[in-house]
């Protein structure tokens, strides 16, 4: 397969109607899917699921999405609005080919993005990501007539994902009062329906998506508003979703933070305490904190880690047939109910988690003391001569064993900059200040 040139972690994404993320592109990459990721034996034919998050250029991305699936002969379901682990679960569930979700996640308004499932609802492996780009640069069958793709929409879409997550939930959420925040996006409408159906008290806020609005200093990334609103309301808690409802974070009833770590740790034993948690793993990016790791040790849990990117957990949740796997950032997945992570019925479950015990959030995530996390950008020349360097090799090691069990040393290129990441935990602030201003000083001195 050739360089991709396109994709990124999670899909295309870029400003839309700006120089990468055109009409013509989204026809063309769609059209090309179609053709990839089709059955090859032609028996049927093709049927594709497409959906969006609320932001406005999703409206045009969606007219030429439509168009370049037609056109190569697929017939394409428009789902509306909804979360993209909802289009993920109705390509498996109507048994299609192929679904594409047009969302830029948690980015800004003028970003958006075209996300791929094949059939089943399973993200791409690279070479399928390839193969799709290499479409691109070829003339496929143009079918005429009647073999030309229809395209029709389905109606209760929400309905049937609400119903698979409230069957996937362990029991009711009476006695809860949770305050959502949807970030104007595509949980909107299901996410505050949802929770009520599964029995909470809800209080929706950044609930109205005009299109504009998504993710604008709300969300996810954005927690302010939401621990404001959980102790104006005197909530149980809170609960944050990005724009296209794939990740959830959520905030106690102080408002303090709960970020995935400690949302995994406290899925993970319960998990484990009803004979759910598969070979008694989790797995989890290099990213997640140490303190998790000591605390699932502690509890007899192994940990499995990943490069960062939700689709490696994917792959070794796969691989290994585990149960429970996800980021720091909240993208959480559970393999039995879902094949992409989803902020929803990571809500769910942790509310559940509540409800079943009795306990507070706060008493639930007091599991995990994460250590503090300093975390240092370097510019560099070369960050492929810094991976080689000697020098910076040997300042991890002596730095690694300076902390030894207490701490964790970690440098990481980007993927996209010339940039190398220096993250240091230990005990103190303090230590892991030092720590990290030390090795990038040895990381910029590197040639």
């Amino acid at each position: 397969m050739g360089e991709r040139r396109l994709f990124g972690t999670d899909g295309v994404r870029g400003l839309a109607n700006g120089d990468l993320l055109t009409p013509e592109l989204a026809v063309a990459l769609s059209a090309s899917a179609a053709r990839v990721l089709a059955e090859r034996d032609r028996s049927h034919r093709p049927l594709a699921v497409v959906g969006r998050d609320p932001r406005a250029s999703g409206e045009m991305l969606e007219a030429a999405v439509v168009a370049g699936l037609t056109s190569a002969g697929a017939d394409a379901v428009r789902v509306g609005v909804l979360p993209t682990p909802a289009v993920a679960f109705l390509v498996g569930s109507l048994g299609a080919d192929l679904g594409v979700m047009i969302s830029a996640s948690h980015n800004a308004m003028p970003d958006n993005g075209i996300k791929l499932f094949a059939a089943g609802g399973h993200k791409l492996p690279d070479a399928l990501e390839s193969a799709v780009e290499e479409g691109l640069d070829t003339r496929g069958e143009r079918p005429t007539g009647a073999r030309i793709g229809r395209v029709h929409d389905l109606v209760d879409a929400a309905d049937r994902y609400r119903d698979h997550l409230i069957a996937a939930t362990p029991g009711s959420l009476a006695g809860l009062r949770v305050v959502v925040d949807c970030a104007h996006g595509a949980a909107s409408v299901v996410a505050p329906a949802t929770y009520r159906r599964a029995g909470a008290e809800v209080v929706a806020v950044h609930a109205d998506p005009d299109g504009l609005n998504i993710n604008d200093g709300v969300g996810s990334t954005h927690l302010g508003p939401l621990q404001k609103a959980v102790r104006e309301h005197a909530a149980d808690l809170g609960i944050a979703h990005d724009g296209d409802a794939d990740r959830c974070l959520a905030v106690d009833a102080t408002g303090a933070e709960v970020d995935g770590d400690q949302i995994m740790a406290v899925l993970a034993l319960a998990m484990r305490e009803a004979g759910e948690l598969t070979h008694d793993t989790l797995v989890t990016t290099v990213m997640s904190n140490l303190g998790l790791h000591l605390t699932m040790q502690e509890a007899g849990i192994a940990v499995r880690t990943t490069q960062v990117g939700d689709r490696y957990v994917l792959e070794e949740l796969r691989t290994g047939g585990f149960s429970l796997g996800g980021e720091q950032s909240g993208h959480v997945v559970l393999p039995q109910h879902s094949t992409t992570g989803d902020g929803l019925l990571t809500a769910l479950r942790l509310m559940a988690r509540m409800a079943a015990t009795g306990s507070s959030l706060a008493a639930l995530t007091s599991v995990v003391t994460p250590l503090p996390q300093v975390l240092r950008n370097v510019q560099v020349a070369d960050k492929t001569a810094v991976a080689g360097s000697d020098a910076v090799r040997e300042a991890v090691e002596a730095a690694q064993a300076e902390l030894g069990g207490t701490g964790r040393v970690l440098l990481r290129p980007s993927g996209t900059e010339q940039l190398v990441r220096v993250m240091v935990e230990a005990p103190t602030a303090e230590v892991a200040e030092a720590v990290a201003l030390r090795l990038a000083d040895v990381v910029a001195a590197a040639h």
